[in-house]
């Protein structure tokens, strides 16, 4: 099974927060480290804020730090706040024997995350695999940063400067 690249970054999250112990961090740092667009990491940050896995303390000698010991946080819960997806949501019955499958994949998948914490994940300096975590997220690839230089692209060297 493949994780999506926000349950990724919420883990990784979560490890920089476990490796600052009980310091405040600032969640634009946290975003230069792991190379997460900010706008991303605030997003991730008000989830895992409310699922209740971080604390957040606003102000300019604000910043995230774990609500609660990394030993007391398990990665199955962390993947199930980020993860909610519609499997969990769709009418019983709607694909017949399919989905009851599905749903025993996913939770048989999901209680082997259960027995590893986040104190384990930090101390060992892993992440999920197959989370998708490679790269800055938020900006597409191959889409340019300006529209000057999108023209400047598509026509070629000889072009751009023959207008």
């Amino acid at each position: 099974m493949r994780l999506n690249k926000s349950t990724g970054h919420a883990v990784r999250i979560l490890i920089d927060c476990a490796k600052a112990g009980d310091q405040l961090v600032k969640v634009a740092d946290i975003a230069q480290r792991l190379d997460i667009t900010q706008q991303n990491t605030f997003k991730i940050v008000h989830l895992l804020s409310r699922s209740g896995f971080l604390a957040s303390m606003r102000g300019r000698r604000g910043g995230v730090r774990l609500a609660r010991p990394a030993a007391e946080i398990r990665i199955g819960d962390v993947v199930r706040a980020i993860e909610f997806t519609e499997l969990n949501g769709r009418e019983a019955g709607a694909s017949g024997g399919l989905s009851q499958i599905v749903d025993d994949a996913l939770e048989a998948f999901i209680s082997v995350l259960d027995q590893h914490t986040l104190a384990q994940m930090a101390q060992s300096g892993q992440a999920l695999p197959g989370s998708g975590t490679g790269g800055r997220s938020g900006k597409s690839a191959g889409r340019p940063a300006a529209a000057g230089s999108s023209r400047q692209q598509r026509r070629g060297p000889q072009q751009a400067v023959a207008r």
